[in-house]
């Protein structure tokens, strides 16, 4: 396998244990600088340069784009999938990750369990906010802060109020959240490779600090994570369109609260606590993928004219509700179904056996307007557009 890792930080100790391990295995590979390409489409392939030369062929690259470069970085990652280079973490899936707010949009509508988050702009805003929440101590986020940067503790209402205020003058969007008590200074790092964890630690503030990170002086050990953990981890990396990541959970009193998937999570710390060869397990996905490399579904289901990918709800009164996959019709109406969503739970390609239930979300590929069809209809009258008064903007 031939590898390309970007990464703009050729010394640092993740990009050297990934370079080290692939050369291990027999991989050719190579750090690339992510500000060095040229996105090229001016012929009739994608294609990019490198250092002002045509870049040679890869089999797979592993993307470790730091926060300050995502804009481009994804771009040059965008590249390479429309190059068939496979890819462990997507463009979208890393940039949906960086963006807090977006993060948070996605998991919540896959029922992963989240500390309490309200996003608002306007000042009159913030403390009902603060309420819905659960009221002060209120835990304050920029939205693009890494490594704990930009993360605040207010105490009270009026202090977050200020601190809000204040950010939002300097034009910084800021996250308002739940402070989880029970967690007492400490989180938990899943691993994600694939569809496993493949290491966790759990990492423990020190003396009066709150947040956790390592390179806040937090203290890390390993720890073997429940069944319920290792699911939040990895449902949690693959909802982002993450292969590789590392996600940050709370131990509240209800089970994992996802706070943040990374697309990039360094591996010292992770190694240093559990010493296992993460850098190793990332390197084997990668060569096992490329021989037989996932692809965008959308992108490419979605080019036959007339045919996509959509996604249908079984309500609760639907006629469909106790009949089986293989009874609802749906086969003779060109349509096939990918995935059905129950709850938590996926059934990747179910089975025409398969009795469907309320609730059900059923991802299909077929005749988009036969899934349109499936739709209630709501009563649309198409109204018709009228003259323009004699006084468009009456005088006062």
């Amino acid at each position: 396998m031939k590898l390309a890792i970007l990464s703009r930080a050729p010394q640092a100790y993740s990009t050297q244990r990934l370079r080290t391990a692939a050369q291990q295995r027999g991989h050719e590979v190579k750090v690339l600088d992510t500000l060095r390409f040229a996105i090229d489409l001016s012929g009739a392939e994608p294609d990019l340069q490198y250092r002002g030369r045509r870049l040679s062929d890869y089999d797979a690259v592993l993307p470790r784009i730091g926060n300050s470069v995502t804009y481009f970085g994804t771009a040059v990652v965008r590249q390479f999938e429309q190059m068939d280079v496979y890819t462990p973490n997507t463009a979208n899936g890393i940039t949906n990750s960086r963006d807090k707010l977006r993060a948070n949009q996605i998991l919540s509508r896959h029922n992963i369990g989240m500390p309490a988050t309200a996003f608002v702009r306007n000042r009159a805003d913030v403390r009902p906010a603060i309420e819905r929440v659960g009221g002060a101590p209120v835990v304050i986020k920029l939205l693009e802060g890494t490594q704990g940067i930009g993360v605040i503790l207010a105490p009270e209402v009026k202090v977050a109020e200020a601190i809000i205020e204040t950010l939002h003058s300097t034009k910084q969007n800021v996250l308002i959240q739940r402070f989880i008590k029970e967690s007492r200074g400490r989180d938990i790092r899943a691993l994600v490779v694939g569809d496993r964890v493949v290491a966790a630690m759990r990492r423990s503030a020190s003396g009066d600090e709150f947040r956790s990170n390592v390179h806040r002086g937090g203290t890390v050990e390993a720890v073997e994570l429940t069944p319920e953990y290792e699911q939040a981890a990895v449902r949690s990396a693959q909802i982002m369109g993450l292969r590789v990541a590392g996600v940050d959970m709370l131990e509240g009193d209800d089970g994992p609260l996802v706070m943040e998937v990374n697309s990039s999570p360094g591996l010292e710390g992770i190694e240093t606590a559990t010493k296992l060869d993460v850098a190793g397990a990332i390197i084997d996905h990668i060569a096992n993928q490329v021989a037989f490399p996932e692809i965008d579904v959308r992108q490419r289901l979605t080019v036959s004219t007339g045919y996509g990918v959509a996604e249908l709800m079984v309500h609760g009164g639907a006629d469909l509700v106790g009949t089986t996959l293989g009874e609802s019709g749906l086969w003779e109406r060109d349509i096939t179904v990918l995935t059905l969503h129950r709850g938590t739970t996926v059934i990747p390609n179910p089975r025409k056996g398969v009795v469907l239930e309320g609730e059900d979300r059923l991802l299909c590929f077929g005749k988009l307007e036969e899934m349109r069809s499936m739709i209630p209809e709501r009563r649309r009258r198409r109204s018709k557009v009228r003259k323009l008064p004699k006084q468009p903007i009456p005088e006062e």
